[in-house]
């Protein structure tokens, strides 16, 4: 039996096997007259088979989303520091903004984003995702107006509903959305623009948003009319996705495609409490976001401890310059990784990098090369190589935790995505420390959590080396109708089409 909520079920193999005869094809998952339709999770659809072409249309519209929400993570870390001054509140406190967004994260998957995307599919969540994002960005107007930070935060719970609404079906649709042996590289490539939005934004927050804020730096007017002009063009998003060709892909597609894979990767129908690699993959995700985050938010702070030799205005909007170069480096490291992907294995590139963020971490926090008087370039360069490290985490971690999981994997999905909640732990835990202890020295506590995340990629590649790597060597979708012979379904297709649905009985029985 699946798992229930809301009385909302997974399909079974039982209800994915009688359909299995009778499979419709890609074409008919494209197909212009059910593209605005619900489609019930259990039902077959035919997109399993969707081909690099097919694909290509959905995965870019999708990837808009990306950006969309490259943009707001990338002006959340510039508000956090800019609030500091703008409201008067300490490190620790700033960060209930980074407690908010990502404290999101922890309730809308796992409740009603989760339960959503099951229930309406993929198009419909888009839009839901995308509504809520846009009352929360009209919410920032009366919360600059009243100058509540308290409002700030509560407008910020809100917009990361939406984006964690967002994410619990852009990331998965992304990874499934077409070959399976090109996941990785499709969602690492759809999330580079993620980074380029986060680059656009605190470089618009420097030289734009944030360049006329008094002499005091206390003006919040530009917030205001920022997320009003954010609010407007999200709606618009959402009308677009309405009409927008996305073809669905459901549960029980997914439970297909992995009986069309080829036999090598052990694909086996287990219950969803015994997906361990999942759930190691859920801690890992939880312990990486929250170091990213962390960083993000207190490097305009590393910044101005790094240059005791500048004012505190001319440090914040120096820092922010520096931000967005590193920013930059995070979106080229993103690009760099997916093209690794095309040619190398995923879970090498995923050791890679993370061994590499712990090394220059750790450089980041015990190195001073201006000892407390001069520029700390030392450091600063250290921590902007961190980024650059970090850039293919996140989407690796996603698409190789939910290899293998069949008809649960946008429960799956669910799961990862509400792990990004680290992200409202982390900073607040690295801001009391750095109140207490500096921001440089405090960088050991993203540096704590890291480690505990490159254990994922330590036993990937120590005990699921072998599986990871069939699905890459899978030709499901290289072309229509394709599927790897020593499969399930293409043993039983190999019978002889007559007999395609009497062997399926009998597979079933046995």
């Amino acid at each position: 039996m699946g798992f229930k909520l809301f009385g909302w079920q997974e399909p079974n193999l039982d209800e994915i096997h009688a359909q299995q005869g009778r499979r419709p094809s890609a074409v008919d998952a494209m197909d212009m007259k059910v593209r605005r339709k619900s489609v019930s999770d259990k039902q077959v659809t035919g997109a399993s088979q969707l081909t690099t072409r097919q694909s290509i249309v959905p995965v870019t519209l999708v990837t808009i989303l990306f950006f969309l929400w490259g943009f707001a993570y990338g002006l959340l870390d510039v508000l956090n520091s800019r609030f500091q001054v703008a409201l008067e509140i300490t490190q620790g406190e700033s960060s209930g903004l980074q407690g908010a967004y990502f404290g999101a994260y922890f309730v809308a998957p796992l409740t009603f984003a989760g339960w959503f995307v099951r229930k309406f599919g993929y198009r419909y969540t888009f839009m839901l995702g995308l509504v809520i994002y846009c009352i929360g960005a009209l919410m920032f107007w009366p919360s600059a107006v009243k100058r509540s930070f308290p409002g700030f935060c509560g407008s910020m719970f809100i917009v990361g509903c939406g984006l964690s609404t967002l994410e619990t079906s852009a990331n998965p649709y992304i990874a499934v959305c077409g070959p399976p042996k090109w996941s990785e590289f499709r969602l690492e490539l759809s999330q580079s623009f993620q980074a380029v939005g986060s680059v656009v934004a605190p470089v618009l927050a420097s030289q734009v948003i944030f360049k006329n804020v008094g002499t005091d730096g206390k003006d919040l007017a530009a917030v205001q009319f920022v997320y009003l002009g954010i609010a407007a063009f999200v709606f618009l998003l959402a009308i677009v996705f309405y009409f927008a060709p996305i073809p669905e892909i459901t549960d029980a597609d997914m439970a297909d495609q992995a009986e069309m894979t080829t036999s090598t990767t052990g694909y086996k129908d287990k219950p969803l409490r015994k997906q361990y690699t999942l759930f190691w993959g859920v801690v890992a995700q939880f312990c990486y976001v929250g170091a990213q985050v962390g960083i993000a938010g207190f490097f305009i702070n590393y910044y101005i401890h790094a240059r005791p030799d500048l004012g505190e205005t001319e440090s914040h909007i120096q820092g922010a310059n520096f931000y967005a170069v590193a920013q930059s480096l995070f979106a080229l490291g993103r690009f760099v990784a997916a093209g690794l992907m095309y040619y190398t294995k995923p879970r090498w590139i995923l050791l890679t990098f993370q061994t590499a963020i712990i090394l220059f971490i750790s450089l980041a926090a015990g190195l001073d090369t201006g000892n407390g008087i001069r520029a700390n370039w030392g450091g600063l360069s250290m921590l902007m190589l961190v980024l650059f490290f970090e850039s293919c985490i996140f989407p690796t971690i996603f698409t190789l935790s939910l290899r293998g999981l069949g008809r649960h994997t946008k429960r799956g999905a669910s799961f990862l995505v509400s792990s990004v909640c680290g992200g409202a732990v982390v900073p607040a835990v690295l801001g009391n420390v750095a109140d207490v202890t500096g921001t440089r020295k405090a960088m050991v506590v993203p540096l704590a959590f890291f480690v505990v995340a490159w254990t994922f990629p330590i036993y990937l590649n120590l005990c699921k080396g072998r599986e990871l790597d069939a699905y890459r060597d899978s030709e499901v979708g290289t072309e229509p109708g394709r599927v790897d012979p020593d499969s399930r379904v293409g043993s039983v297709a190999c019978v002889g089409e007559k007999d395609v649905e009497a062997n399926m009985v009998e597979v079933v029985k046995s």
